[in-house]
């Protein structure tokens, strides 16, 4: 039960949340809707039994048609070196330009594998559910590739880092 108290205002919400450290994703799709991706912060493990992420969509987004008719996801865990690929599928880019010449292979899904992630979490779509501006996907994890070597990128006060592997 909610309490009966207003909210923070958008703007203050959202000032908040460039405090919130997040990893920086490549989330992809395919299927029935066509081929869409995305980049996401908006990422987080769910549970170990089954293995799941969950992974928020805006619903005004220009990917949104196809992950919500798509079953098949991979999010890919992107690097230092996929700076400008997060910036290419966060802005306007065409959806077919996203994904032109990059290094992509098809995961099990049927979604796109970014070869040089970090990690890439190919799944399907368990569930779902609309939270005010988003599609909240609950995504089942039916193979992970990574790679060991690999820092990450995160994003935090509205800018790029990069954090070393720990291998």
């Amino acid at each position: 039960m909610a309490l009966d108290t207003p909210h923070v205002s958008a703007e203050v919400f959202k000032e908040g949340m460039s405090r919130l450290a997040g990893a920086v994703n490549i989330v992809t799709t395919d299927g029935p809707a066509g081929r869409a991706g995305l980049t996401a912060t908006a990422v987080c493990s769910v549970s170990a039994d089954p293995p799941t992420l969950l992974v928020c969509v805006n619903t005004t987004g220009s990917a949104a048609d196809a992950f919500a008719a798509n079953e098949a996801v991979c999010i890919n865990t992107i690097g230092a070196d996929h700076q400008a690929l997060a910036m290419l599928f966060g802005g306007k880019t065409p959806m077919d330009e996203r994904f032109d010449d990059l290094n992509w292979r098809t995961a099990v899904s049927g979604a796109p594998v970014l070869k040089e992630s970090v990690v890439s979490f190919d799944c399907t779509v368990a569930s779902r559910v609309v939270s005010g501006t988003h599609e909240v996907l609950f995504c089942e994890v039916i193979e992970i590739t990574q790679a060991p070597e690999a820092g990450a990128l995160v994003y935090f006060d509205r800018r790029f880092h990069t954090l070393p592997s720990g291998a």
